[in-house]
């Protein structure tokens, strides 16, 4: 299918050939038949794509910091890669469109193939001929509405909510300022809510525009503040929606002077907000800035998760603004095709967004792209072939299932320079990260559907997706008899577990975790300085791991998991890998969160006991200081001792002496080490961990958090899958 995609580095518009997004269980799957470009949103995001290196960095300062953090703990090569796979990486553009359902997610309510819907959201309702878009963000059009005016919800709900936040009362007098879209839609929101609304604009054209629904026009050069004082007895208006966007801070300061005592000034456009005290003191005036479309944004519970708001405490989610607005276009009180100055077929996406960008020197204000309708059938366009060059039998065939940050900056580049190595397939969720990753790595074809990976002539996958899908990816891996390898974790819980010790114990295909700090330098130190005691090991690992949002989709038990299991899964191995042993029993307690489950309490500490009878403990903490190093390791036993500290650094102790201290230059946890190691397992036909490492490993740190519910140690035994 066709996608309008940027790219970051080079602010390059394009439409590229993409596979189909994959429909998840709470999505929908939409063919569009007319999308809008958002002119203020999206040209700011074209500007960005436009400056060079050292004007991104000063306009987002926030991610040099982050990108400077980075260079200090994993080193300037690492470093510039992450960076630039995600400068390379192509965006989506757009957030609003309409179309028909294709296909709906098996737990999606009141929508079936054929609907009419408008669809929301920037990560969703983009420029493509397919998009699959939370249930959330989905709702029906009314029969007398039409798909190109349906196209406009989703900008039209973030007028909508500017409005409902200024709370117009029949009567009042507003002022609008900045008359692009979102101008024009709360001018005529304003109007059809009883309101007397004054509009202004730069462009007098615009003002004009605005008129036309009512308006009373403030022209370029004309005296706003009197003109507002004049319509309210001098009073002031009682409300300003401030719909521009500018780097000045004249929008802000007008909307000071204009506004009567305890008035209302809602902030919609993206303006400079240095709010002078004088007026707005003296005034009492309440200033909000407009959260886009309502309730429910920016929100994974509501938007991904398919959760809503009961209607008696949230009357008006993001969903229900946008039916609310589709409702008063199929009344008649909101016009939007007015409001359409040019349209474009989606390959001519390019010369859409030279109007935004000011290469083409004409008025616009409504852009609408269109889609040919019927031209496209959802599974005869699922795999796209990225590269010409046949197959060479000779080296190992991989293919990638997810490309998302650490597949593209940790994993991706040392198999590519690997000559053994060839890419076969790569599939996304998404399917519009898919192309641009297999163009930039030299993929054979990419696809949307999972199911192509199994298919085709390929040794191994890589699972590098969200960690709820990783245990039936593996089994799907196994069961085709392809080598697996699944970034940790293996699986969410005992059943998942279970299920992949059976595909594993029916495959002839072998097994990797992406349990990368056992094959770390400074590990490997510690290893060899403990290979001939004979005596249990003790081992402490204290992980600063440092907060992250509860909304991240990590600590959403169902996705993620909760970190013990995410991450925590990390340590349980690092630890067998220093005892050289497997677990045998977990007990884990953890710091008393009232908000916080079993599940996803990440302040807790882990005791583990080895067969071989070492001891290891395990303090996984949330809470600590980011200045303090984030991971530290000690080692006791056999009269020896050793410490890792960060894994930038190993200390070796015997007797009453320190004998070495290995020092790297940048920090290294095993990446690279690891993949060489499960690739020459691979040619030889071999298991890189033993299975039964890496299954009890896994199974331990399931087990830890079912430890922290039920308040007792566990046994940590394989044979117990057997009958789960």
């Amino acid at each position: 299918m066709k996608q309008v995609t940027q790219t970051l580095k080079t602010g390059v518009v394009e439409v590229n050939e993409v596979p189909i997004p994959a429909l998840m269980d709470k999505f929908v799957l939409v063919r569009n038949s007319a999308s809008v470009i958002s002119a203020g949103t999206e040209k700011t995001k074209i500007d960005m794509g436009k400056k060079n290196l050292f004007q991104k960095a000063k306009a987002r300062p926030d991610l040099v910091k982050q990108v400077l953090k980075k260079v200090q703990t994993e080193g300037l090569k690492k470093t510039i890669q992450t960076v630039k796979s995600r400068l390379e990486s192509p965006s989506p553009l757009g957030y609003s469109c309409a179309g028909e359902v294709i296909a709906v997610g098996g737990l999606v309510e009141g929508l079936r193939p054929g609907d009419r819907v408008a669809c929301g959201g920037a990560d969703y309702a983009n420029h493509a001929d397919f998009v699959a878009v939370p249930k959330n963000l989905v709702v029906k059009i009314p029969k007398n509405v039409s798909d190109e005016e349906a196209a406009f919800t989703t900008v039209g709900s973030i007028a909508l909510q500017g409005v409902r936040l200024a709370d117009p009362k029949l009567g009042e007098t507003f002022l609008v300022l900045g008359l692009g879209l979102l101008g024009q839609i709360a001018v005529q929101l304003l109007a059809a809510n009883g309101c007397k609304v004054i509009a202004t604009d730069l462009d007098s054209d615009l003002v004009k525009q605005a008129e036309g629904f009512g308006a009373i026009g403030a022209y370029p050069g004309s005296d706003v503040d009197g003109l507002c004082k004049e319509l309210t007895a001098g009073y002031g208006v009682d409300g300003v929606l401030v719909c521009a966007g500018s780097a000045s801070n004249q929008p802000i300061e007008l909307c000071g002077a204009v506004t009567r005592e305890k008035g209302r000034v809602v902030v919609v456009g993206a303006v400079r907000m240095d709010i002078p005290r004088e007026d707005y003191f003296k005034k009492e005036i309440s200033v909000v800035i407009s959260r886009s479309y309502g309730p429910g944004r920016y929100d994974p519970f509501y938007e991904e998760n398919g959760n809503d708001y009961p209607l008696g405490y949230v009357r008006f989610t993001e969903q229900r603004n946008m039916q609310a607005f589709l409702e008063l276009i199929s009344q008649g009180k909101m016009d939007v095709l007015s409001l359409i100055t040019h349209r474009f077929g989606v390959e001519q996406a390019a010369e859409a967004y030279q109007l935004i960008e000011g290469q083409k020197k004409e008025p616009y204000l409504g852009i609408v792209m269109q889609y040919a309708p019927d031209s496209l059938e959802p599974k005869s366009v699922n795999r796209i072939s990225v590269s010409k060059q046949p197959v060479e039998k000779e080296k190992i065939g991989v293919s990638f299932f997810g490309a998302g940050n650490y597949a593209t900056a940790s994993l991706l580049p040392p198999l590519a320079a690997d000559t053994d190595i060839a890419f076969r397939g790569l599939v996304t969720a998404s399917g519009r990260t898919a192309q641009g990753v297999a163009k930039q790595f030299g993929f054979s074809f990419c696809a949307g559907d999972y199911s192509e990976l199994l298919e085709d002539d390929t040794d191994a996958i890589m699972v590098v997706t969200r960690h709820d899908t990783h245990a039936q990816s593996v089994v799907g891996a196994l069961q085709a008899n392809k080598h697996a390898y699944v970034e940790k974790p293996l699986a969410l819980t005992v059943e998942e577990l279970a299920c992949v010790h059976r595909a594993f114990k029916e495959s002839a295909a072998s097994l990797m975790v992406g349990f990368n700090r056992r094959f770390a330098p400074s590990t490997q130190e510690l290893i060899s300085h403990f290979q001939h005691v004979k005596s249990p090991l003790i081992v402490n690992i204290r992980v600063n791991s440092g907060a992250i949002p509860a909304t991240h989709w990590i600590q959403d038990p169902s996705v993620g998991g909760g970190r013990m299991i995410g991450e925590g899964c990390h340590f349980v191995d690092l630890a067998s890998a220093l005892v050289r042993s497997n677990p045998i029993s977990v007990y884990a307690i953890a710091t008393d969160k009232p908000e916080k489950s079993a599940i996803v309490n990440d302040n807790l500490v882990v005791s583990l006991q080895f067969e071989n009878g070492s001891i290891a403990n395990i303090t996984y903490a949330a809470d600590g200081s980011k200045a303090m190093a984030k991971e530290y390791v000690e080692v006791i036993g056999g009269g020896r001792s050793a410490v890792i500290k960060d894994f930038k650094e190993a200390e070796l102790f015997e007797g009453d002496s320190s004998i070495a201290v290995k020092k790297l230059s940048a920090q290294d946890k095993g990446q690279r080490a690891m993949l060489n190691s499960w690739l020459i397992a691979m040619k030889n036909g071999e298991q890189c961990v033993p299975y039964d490492c890496l299954m009890a490993n896994s199974l331990a740190t399931v087990l830890a958090v079912e430890s922290l519910a039920v308040g007792m140690p566990l046994r940590v035994d394989l044979a117990s899958l057997e009958s789960v």
